[in-house]
């Protein structure tokens, strides 16, 4: 490995990887992996978690014949030729059954009463007190303004299936069919180690950097529904930084920031092939291109790259995907909006460029406005922009004017 390392050094990267080609490789190496197992956690808890097995509804929803209107609940048949001209006269009745000629009074969502089938309208009815008889000026069918017991949720229907993410809506409909708890896969945990001997906590001096990959992709880690352990800062050591890695191979994804390039102290790529297995060196990512994913003892270790921008741009390539097929999901696309572009954004033929943009409204026109295209650490240029726009490898820049789409990335 030294020998080779010490070519790259010397040459850079001589080829890049391109992007889907890396995703292909690093997604057929964790497809390989066991991933997280599963919990059993209380629904109020369940909120964006993944499903760890199918679920049939075990009752009806509603498990009753309610009324589905304020009304009266009556025989069907005691209303046949009701009409507002020559109403039906039933007496009213205080509790069920519904026997024939009577009327029960019913609310919305009330248990429909026994002998009865339909309910009519109160707008459809007037109640005469004196005599305790309602006239019915509506006929109504059999079954009418009834919701029968299954009509929501039948029991048996299979619901959801594993891989399910849960929405509020599902928490809701869960907890109607008699479920208080359910299995998820477990979130996957990741070690986020910063390294770089130029790293400080606070109060740099000159040729200090304060430290924030690391809690930037501890967050996004966070947010992308992994759990984030937000390692100290480790120096550029050989030693110190394999006994970092190894330390954090107890987690389901290593993630480090820095190092990962080819100058002389970026040492990570040769700690990950001392331990395991360099799967990818270089990407035709730009800003990002000297990013490495590897594998240590079944673990996946993603070195990303130092400066912020690129690091945060292979996160959201890498590791967004990694945590998602780690729990058994597809990578879901990012939100896009359409947007005309106010300037032409340039790139290099080979090389995906993700180009920071923010998004102006111009006389009710959606406008792009690229801030950089280039320039991978300045944090700013993503922490002010509204989203990126995406490059393929296939063509040289895009022309101002033309309508794209913006990744809104977060």
């Amino acid at each position: 490995m030294e020998g080779a390392d010490s070519n790259r050094t010397e040459a850079g990267f001589k080829e890049r990887t391109r992007v889907a080609r890396a995703r292909e490789i690093l997604h057929e190496a964790v497809s390989d992996l066991a991933g997280p197992g599963s919990e059993r956690i209380a629904l109020e808890h369940a909120d964006g978690r993944v499903l760890a097995e199918s679920i049939t509804a075990s009752r009806n929803v509603p498990h009753y014949d309610r009324a589905a209107m304020d009304g009266y609940a009556v025989r069907a048949r005691d209303t046949f030729g009701a009409s507002a001209r020559s109403p039906e006269v039933v007496r009213i009745a205080e509790d069920d059954p519904v026997e024939p000629g009577t009327a029960v009074r019913v609310h919305t969502g009330s248990d429909l009463p026994d002998g009865a089938d339909a309910v009519v309208m109160i707008e459809h009815v007037t109640e005469l007190e004196t005599t305790g008889e309602l006239e019915i000026g509506d006929a109504v069918a059999e079954g009418e303004n009834v919701a029968p017991a299954g009509e929501d949720v039948e029991a048996g229907t299979e619901l959801y299936e594993p891989g399910h993410r849960l929405r509020p809506s599902d928490l809701g409909l869960l907890r109607s069919v008699g479920l208080e708890r359910v299995a998820v896969a477990e979130r996957p945990s990741v070690g986020v180690i910063p390294t770089g001997e130029e790293l400080v906590e606070a109060d740099p001096d000159p040729g200090e950097v304060i430290e924030t990959n690391g809690l930037t992709i501890s967050r996004l880690v966070e947010r992308w529904g992994g759990d984030a352990t937000y390692r100290d800062i480790v120096t550029d050591d050989h030693e110190a930084l394999r006994v970092a890695i190894q330390r954090d191979l107890t987690n389901d994804v290593v993630v480090t920031t820095g190092g990962s390039s080819v100058g002389e102290r970026d040492l990570l790529p040769e700690v990950i092939d001392d331990l395991g297995e360099v799967l990818v060196h270089g990407v035709a990512l730009k800003p990002g291109h000297p990013v490495c994913l590897g594998l240590v003892e079944e673990t996946p270790v993603l070195a990303l790259p130092g400066y912020p921008v690129a690091c945060i741009i292979n996160a959201v390539q890498f590791l967004r995907p990694t945590l998602r097929w780690l729990e058994g999901t597809t990578p879901e696309p990012h939100p896009t909006v359409q947007a005309r572009l106010g300037r032409k954004i340039p790139s290099e033929p080979g090389t995906r460029t993700f180009a920071r943009v923010r998004l102006e409204d111009r006389d009710g026109d959606r406008v792009a406005i690229p801030t950089r295209a280039s320039g991978s650490g300045v944090l700013s240029s993503v922490a002010l922009a509204d989203g990126w726009v995406v490059v393929e490898e296939d063509r040289e820049g895009i022309p101002s004017g033309e309508t794209v789409a913006v990744q809104r990335w977060e």
